[in-house]
């Protein structure tokens, strides 16, 4: 097992869980390149990190906010995509090399186990059978993955390259370049039962599917600085909205919200349902669908906010603060930081309103 910084014990150690609670904690030793994807394991407090400088950074999280590094394996080419198994033993991780990569956490060994034409933009687990690994790619495919089989069981065509998909089986929601969204059945994994154009005008950042919600659905974020609240099922459409989100007024005296900002990450709390958006402003926000209400608001103010997730019990929220490449080459500065932050959640912050519709 590879580990990482001159130091494995953090410097920034909360002293308590109030302390922890009072403020966000800085993972020491983060990523020296943009952070593109953070995941929590589903089974213990260990978070997986890709990086646009090629490597998945794996740190463990205390009971009092500090971490500690305990691994590192590197991709060919930035990592774009990470996520974990059910039972929190392997990290899969997808890059810009056009492979996906397994990390088998009791061994530290790293293999390639998927191969795309082009980068491989979204890697999720599926929890079915014995487990399947899909890949979403720039090559317009989705890919089927049996880890125990070199070749994909099966192989879906995509309207346009995919920008970001999500699973919560047995849905999977895809969101694919121009504002192409295709919605599966993973029962029936090789064709979208329903394929829709997104309700957001301007190019599809990311796509996330609710959790802890009776009626299936998932929420569009876009670069125009708007979200959209979308149900499966025909006879829940009349619940579907959007929102503008990740907007600032041009000046502290005019109220216009004229300057838009994209939505780069949304992620659902896994108890609650609640969900989390973060812009390239640099802010993030907490809100209830249901109550169609904002829950709470924190600026980081250190540059933009480009990924997040929850914990596996919803009390540990991370999110990355690097660049994103939203102004190009020319927007990036030396002094843009790439920092990984934990926020201990409250439950006023994550619960649903009472009594509200």
């Amino acid at each position: 097992m590879s580990f990482f910084g001159a130091n494995n014990n953090t410097a920034n150690t909360a002293t308590s869980t109030t302390a922890a609670a009072e403020k966000d904690i800085e993972v020491a030793d983060p990523p020296t390149d943009s952070i593109s994807s953070v995941a929590f394991s589903p089974t213990a407090d260990y978070l997986a990190v890709g990086s646009w400088d090629n490597s998945v950074r794996v740190y463990e999280v205390g009971a009092n906010g500090q971490t500690q590094g305990k691994a590192m394996y590197q991709h060919q080419a930035p990592v774009m995509s990470v996520c974990w198994n059910k039972e929190g033993n392997k990290i899969f991780s997808g890059g810009a090399d056009n492979a996906g990569r397994a990390f088998d956490v009791a061994t530290g060994q790293s293999t390639q186990v998927a191969q795309h034409e082009a980068p491989i933009r979204v890697c999720k687990w599926v929890d079915a059978q014995s487990g399947i690994l899909a890949t979403g790619s720039w090559d317009k495919t989705i890919k089927y993955w049996d880890l125990r089989q070199s070749a994909p069981i099966s192989t879906v065509t995509l309207p346009e390259r995919c920008y970001s998909f999500d699973v919560q089986y047995p849905l999977m929601v895809v969101g694919t370049a121009e504002r192409h969204i295709q919605i599966f059945n993973l029962n029936n994994p090789n064709a979208a039962f329903k394929t829709i154009q997104s309700p957001l005008k301007w190019q599809t950042r990311v796509v996330s599917c609710f959790t802890a919600s009776p009626n299936s659905g998932f929420a569009v974020g876009s670069i125009e600085g708007r979200v959209a609240i979308q149900y499966v099922e025909d006879k829940d459409s009349s619940n579907n909205f959007s929102f503008k989100c990740h907007r600032r007024d041009s000046s502290a005296t005019v109220k216009d919200q004229s300057l838009v900002f994209a939505v780069n990450d949304i992620s659902f709390h896994p108890i609650h349902g609640t969900f989390s958006t973060c812009g390239s402003d640099g802010s993030v926000h907490f809100w209830d669908k249901d109550a169609r209400t904002r829950l709470k608001s924190f600026d980081p103010n250190s540059g933009p906010v480009v990924a997040t997730c929850f914990n596996r019990t919803g009390s540990i929220f991370a999110y990355a603060v690097s660049y994103d490449w939203s102004k190009g080459h020319s927007g990036m500065t030396p002094q843009q930081p790439n920092k990984l932050m934990l926020h201990a959640c409250k439950d006023d912050e994550v619960k649903k309103r009472a009594g509200k519709r």
